[in-house]
């Protein structure tokens, strides 16, 4: 495609190169923002701009935070004792949405994929096992998607805290094997959190 205007088709290509946005509709929102009478690429421009700057991450949880500490991490009203590790900040905000949970969170940052070269050692799991024995952790909670590699996740973590005074739960299958925690609908996952059972190794 031709562009009659430079800061047009390098616009373009920034939309496009975000993930799940495709040229023509990179083009349809580039010209959206251009043709806006209002000051929307203004107030877009800005937000992009502070986004590196003061977005960072949680030193308890790992979730996107404006501070050191996340919202949820502060809230005095969440249930101490127990702690639900989901593999990124789409699953947290996804079981959020629910309004059926009222503990704390321990983003993984990804599930364990030797085929991908991700390893234990890759994932915020350290750091996991420290809050368990730091803040006397009772219930765990595996919100991870039934997927192979979250099976295998789950299953390294379980052997990570062998022998501890801990009880382990995963969702219930509510959400079906092979599915995406972040896709599945609110009452769903709202049932699979509410209806956890005992995580069994090897199950």
């Amino acid at each position: 495609m031709r562009y009659p205007s430079q800061t047009l088709e390098k616009l373009v290509a920034a939309i496009a190169s975000l993930p799940g946005i495709g040229k023509k509709t990179a083009l349809r929102l580039a010209l959206h923002l251009v043709q806006d009478k209002s000051d929307k690429a203004s107030v877009l421009g800005n937000a992009l701009s502070r986004l590196k700057d003061e977005i960072r991450f949680c030193i308890h949880c790992h979730a996107l935070s404006d501070t050191d500490e996340c919202s949820i991490c502060q809230a005095p009203s969440r249930k101490n004792g127990v702690l639900c590790i989901v593999e990124n900040i789409r699953d947290l905000m996804a079981i959020e949405d629910t309004a059926s949970f009222h503990g704390r969170y321990h983003i993984l940052g990804g599930l364990i994929s030797p085929i991908d070269g991700i390893g234990p050692a890759d994932l915020n799991i350290e750091t996991l096992i420290e809050r368990i024995d730091k803040e006397g952790i009772e219930e765990l909670i595996m919100a991870i998607s039934p997927t192979i590699e979250g099976e295998t996740t789950s299953f390294y973590i379980s052997k990570k805290l062998a022998g501890r005074n801990l009880r382990l739960t995963t969702i219930a299958r509510g959400v079906s094997f092979g599915g995406e925690l972040e896709y599945a609908d609110e009452l769903t996952l709202s049932r699979s959190i509410s209806a956890r059972i005992p995580y069994k190794m090897g199950t």
